[in-house]
This record gives C-alpha cells, sequence and structure tokens, in this order.
C-alpha cells in the first residue's frame, strides 16, 4: 500500500510541477504578439495516479500582430491550485514514507 501511494504522490507532484512550468510559461509570454497560452488537462494514470497533458489554446495560427491570448487572472488561479496540489502530493509522499519506514522497522 505504501509503495503505491508513493508512487501515486510522486506522479502527482510531477504533474502539477509540470502543469505550474506551463502556466509560468504563459505568464512569461503574456505580452508577445500571437502567443497562444498552454492548457494542462490533468487526466488519471494507466496505473495509478496522474498525468497531465499541455496543449495550445486554439489550434488554429496567430497571426503576429494579434495581442496574446493569455489571462493574467486565469494563470495566477491556476498557479496558485497547481501548487497547492502539488504541496498535497507531497505530504502524501511524506505520509507514504513514514508510513514505510515503521513497517521496514517493525519488520527488523
Amino acid at each position: 500500500m505504501s509503495i503505491s501511494s508513493l508512487s501515486s504522490g510522486l506522479s502527482g507532484m510531477i504533474a502539477n510541477a509540470t502543469a505550474l512550468d506551463s502556466t509560468a510559461n504563459n505568464v512569461a509570454n503574456a505580452s508577445t504578439n500571437g502567443y497562444k497560452p498552454e492548457v494542462a488537462a490533468f487526466q488519471q494514470g494507466s496505473v495509478s495516479g496522474v498525468t497531465v497533458n499541455i496543449s495550445k489554446a486554439g489550434a488554429d495560427a496567430a497571426a503576429a500582430e494579434t495581442p496574446s491570448g493569455t489571462d493574467l487572472a486565469t494563470e495566477t488561479v491556476n498557479s496558485i491550485q497547481y501548487l497547492a496540489g502539488f504541496k498535497l502530493n507531497a505530504q502524501v509522499v511524506k505520509t507514504a514514507d513514514q508510513v514505510l519506514g515503521t513497517l521496514l522497522n517493525i519488520k527488523a
């Protein structure tokens, strides 16, 4: 049980860190003309945990003269959510590590 908890927590940390990187990229390019922001879509992993798919918003090519489609309010909310998700998954990993350590100490 603890090993799967470690795996799930780690996959959640990786997914949230990837989504947070995407949000940071969107904010960094907010004033870039023609920039299409990236969108993070979380999905349940095939075995356990979670994965994230990053895609560009709007599939059509943007003209260089059009302003960025980045909404800073949305990106701020997303970054807060992704950071909270990362911290929660880090706590899962920490707790699973403690449980696994206790089990190993009992076994030894």
